[in-house]
């Protein structure tokens, strides 16, 4: 008996050292973006392809709301002083070389000087449609982006899903969990992929409107003011 129990004590030492080193090495493991994005299947090119879109789109068109935002100190005001001076050839001169919405609109409004403030009114609201439209132009297929990205990736995952579920019931014997859990992390991987893709896609659209909306406040505003100083002379 206690010859037994020596050899029970003497062997579980080494049991216990051999159920322990496949738990390291597993530990060891790891799974890099690269085989992640390898992993997600078709769906994975048109995510990709979308994320260059919304980044090409986002840039450009930040720079060129930048741009337009920018209103040079004392434009208004100097426009002012050569509007009353009667030197409407140096305030045309004056906003063409000002690059901007505002800009723009009050040289149409200036080269309507002399004509019913209706028609004034009609020339500087046409020319602001115009530019508000372009600086909208592009935030559409953002917004498309951002709606369409998360879509394609639940799309990835129910056609992954789909694979998965056929693989198991293709298999002979008993079903492997590995064969279960790889197949759904890899499904997994559209769906993670396209909200990484739409939601800064979504917060970018939104951030851009909110330049636009800036810059046609500051248009409108401009556009009563210039009004305004041609009424002036005449009260």
């Amino acid at each position: 008996m206690n010859a037994f129990l020596l050899q029970i004590t003497t062997s579980a030492p080494v049991d216990t050292t051999a159920a322990a080193t496949p738990g390291a090495e597993a530990t060891q493991e790891t799974v890099s973006l690269l085989d992640l994005a390898m992993a997600g299947g078709w769906a994975m090119i048109p995510l990709i392809l979308l994320s260059l879109v919304a980044i090409y789109i986002f840039v450009e068109r930040y720079l060129t709301i930048k741009k337009a935002s920018q209103n040079p100190a004392g434009f208004i005001g100097r426009l002012k002083s050569l509007v009353l001076a009667g030197d409407v050839q140096g305030a045309r001169m004056l906003c063409a070389q000002t690059n901007s919405p505002i800009s723009r609109m009050l040289e149409k409004g200036i080269s309507r000087i002399g004509q019913p403030l209706k028609s004034i009114e009609a020339s500087i609201e046409n020319v602001g449609k115009i530019e508000i439209a372009r600086l909208e132009k592009g935030l559409s297929g953002l917004a498309t982006v951002a709606g369409a990205a998360p879509m394609l990736g639940f799309l990835g995952t129910v056609t992954g899903m789909i694979g998965a579920f056929i693989a198991i019931a293709q298999a002979e014997g008993t079903i492997s969990p590995k064969l279960l859990s790889s197949g759904i992390y890899e499904a997994m991987v559209t769906t993670a992929t396209g909200l990484i893709i739409g939601l800064p896609a979504y917060v970018g659209y939104n951030f851009l409107v909110s330049k636009i909306d800036s810059i046609v406040h500051d248009m409108e505003h401009s556009s009563i003011e210039f009004i305004d100083l041609l009424q002036e002379p005449q009260a």
